[in-house]
């Protein structure tokens, strides 16, 4: 093999610069793993270990004051766990609502504040609700997905069961966050009494201050309030390309190389901007790392990759400490940003890029496309550095370049197909979507391609308004549209069992798993072809599904095709869920499998 010739060409922390200040630090979330070394103590002494412990006081004392708190924190903090059963020990009345955007967030922290308060999850003290399963009684607290607490306002638009409501990881502005943001700011002016936490890592608090305090009368015109948590960060060296990378993949390489040759230990994290690229830098790397095997070197590495669709019990490798004498490099898409936090990185390489998936309203289609990423977002990857000591980012662009870069990534509100959120608007009596106070407007032609879908659908009238009951009965469906009105339709067709089972297969990211050998790629792509049909990939997923189901739900099965096994339980048990959703709307459950 060709070894690379690495020149360096970042600016160093010492050298002129337009910029006086190099070291940045970084406000950094996290929901999925959260590594803790103080795991060895009581669970109480932890509770006070956290830097949130020091503001108790000053979250009881504003929201006494305020309707909203702004609180913005970083990874680890404790705001997720801490203030709940702050609330709780204050003796605050009605159910505290923790509202996060992912399933395994909620379920997590659930079980984490349950062992905290020395009780069990789904009792009366703490619980939760995600899609598909969620806890039958009236917990203090309760932690949910966002689309659950959509629902709950449904059936009780002003949710008097609670008398503090949580929106947690703000900052991840998704579709939901932006729905419950604009509902909450209606619903606080009905219910004074009512307080709203806005849970944040990186979040322009000033703007959602204003976003909240505008509209309100003169007497509440300081409505909400912003408090920060202090963290564990340590300085951060940016380092900067003195020209632009002609290949940030290769660059990336180039750069753990060099780390690897002349910096002190420490942990590498990389991003990159998805699954192939990810495995391809890993595949170089690793021929790297044996060539440093063979030659018996001091500084030799073991290379991880880390995304979304990676087996979990791949993803739990870069959680575990590595031999003496190695160095750990993962190679990661955004994933790592915001979902994971890890131990031991002492030097994040920034590509600078991140895809983001992008709505074409003259298409009506969706898009993977890659782009610069944002300076919050640059300075969340640079703040992964900072967590145990003194770090290093180096980021694959020019210091110029990093100028130019938007202030923040585009919500998903403006980039994104509405049909969804508008039928669910329109579900809550939402009748004119412009009127709507977003906290940042989508496009108005995202917005009309969402009606004219619901149209084309029989959703919706001429008027813009609900037809009853098909427009209510695919509002309670958390999936697309198109799919929800597929499922109502199939009983006339003969074919719903099919279709439940392909609309489940789609609400998951990836069923296959990518090996990143060679070998292993070539026998992935052979089994694959024992699914596949020239009638297309949906038919290709019934396949997949109606053997993962002959076989038992076997892993032997999954793991001999090259198949997901997580994956699969998570498609049989939205089926099942989706089965019984079906079955209380009367539709009937017929398949059209010939026997």
């Amino acid at each position: 093999m060709q070894t690379i010739d690495f020149k360096p060409r970042f600016l160093k922390p010492t050298e002129t610069s337009s910029y006086l200040d190099r070291r940045e630090s970084s406000l950094v979330e996290a929901t999925d793993f959260v590594y803790n070394r103080f795991n060895s103590q009581t669970l109480q002494v932890q509770r006070q270990k956290l830097p949130i412990f020091n503001n108790r006081r000053d979250i009881l004392y504003l929201l006494e004051k305020h309707q909203v708190l702004v609180l913005v924190g970083e990874t680890g903090c404790g705001k997720s766990t801490q203030i709940p059963q702050y609330l709780i020990e204050a003796e605050w009345p009605a159910q505290i609502g923790v509202c996060e955007p992912r399933k395994v967030a909620a379920i997590s922290l659930a079980n984490r504040v349950a062992d905290e308060m020395g009780t069990f999850v789904q009792g009366d003290t703490v619980g939760y609700a995600v899609r598909f399963d969620a806890c039958t009684n009236q917990p203090k607290i309760k932690y949910m997905t966002e689309g659950i607490l959509l629902r709950e306002i449904m059936g009780d638009p002003l949710l008097k069961n609670y008398s503090v409501i949580m929106l947690d990881e703000v900052h991840e502005r998704t579709l939901y966050t932006d729905i419950l943001l604009g509902l909450m700011k209606k619903i606080l002016k009905k219910r004074r009494e009512l307080r709203l936490v806005v849970a944040s890592a990186t979040v322009d608090a000033e703007e959602l201050q204003k976003f909240f305090d505008s509209g309100s009368d003169q007497k509440k015109k300081h409505n909400s309030a912003i408090l920060s948590i202090r963290g564990r960060q340590y300085a951060v060296d940016i380092l900067y390309l003195k020209e632009p990378a002609p290949c940030y993949v290769q660059s990336t390489v180039d750069t753990v190389l060099k780390i690897n040759s002349s910096e002190a230990p420490g942990d590498i994290l990389a991003f990159l901007t998805g699954q192939e690229e990810v495995d391809r830098a890993v595949r170089i790397l690793r021929e790297h790392a044996s060539i440093l095997e063979q030659e018996k070197k001091k500084n030799k590495i073991e290379i991880l990759p880390m995304y979304g669709a990676l087996p979990h019990y791949e993803q739990l490798k870069v959680f575990r400490h590595v031999s003496d004498g190695y160095r750990k490099v993962i190679i990661a898409t955004n994933v790592a940003e915001t979902s994971v936090t890890i131990p031991g990185i002492v030097y994040v390489i920034d590509c600078g890029f991140v895809k983001l998936k992008w709505f074409n309203n003259e298409t009506h289609t969706d898009s993977l496309v890659v782009m610069p990423v944002s300076k919050a977002s640059a300075n969340q990857r640079a703040g992964r550095a900072g967590r145990v000591k003194h770090g290093k980012c180096y980021r694959l662009y020019t210091e110029d370049e990093f100028a130019k870069l938007a202030d923040s990534t585009p919500p998903e509100m403006v980039r994104s197909n509405l049909t969804y959120v508008v039928l669910q608007l329109k579900a809550l009596g939402i009748s004119n979507i412009l009127q709507f106070d977003f906290p940042s407007p989508p496009p108005v032609k995202n917005l009309k391609s969402a009606v004219e879908i619901l149209y084309a659908l029989n959703t919706i009238d001429i008027k813009g308004e609900l037809i009853n009951p098909l427009g209510f009965n695919m509002a309670e469906f958390a999936i697309d549209p198109l799919y929800s009105k597929i499922l109502f339709s199939s009983g006339d067709f003969g074919c719903s069992e099919e279709i439940l089972t392909i609309i489940s297969m789609l609400q998951v990211e990836s069923v296959f798993t990518k090996p990143s050998t060679g070998n292993m790629i070539a026998k992935s792509r052979i089994q694959r072809r024992n699914f596949e049909v020239a009638e297309g990939d949906l038919i290709t997923y019934l396949n997949i599904y109606s053997a993962f189901v002959k076989s038992e739900m076997d892993k032997g099965f999954c793991h001999k095709n090259f198949i997901n096994y997580k994956a699969m339980k998570r498609v049989a048990d939205v089926r099942s869920n989706l089965q019984k959703m079906a079955l209380n709307y009367n539709i009937p459950l017929i398949s059209c499998q010939v026997n």
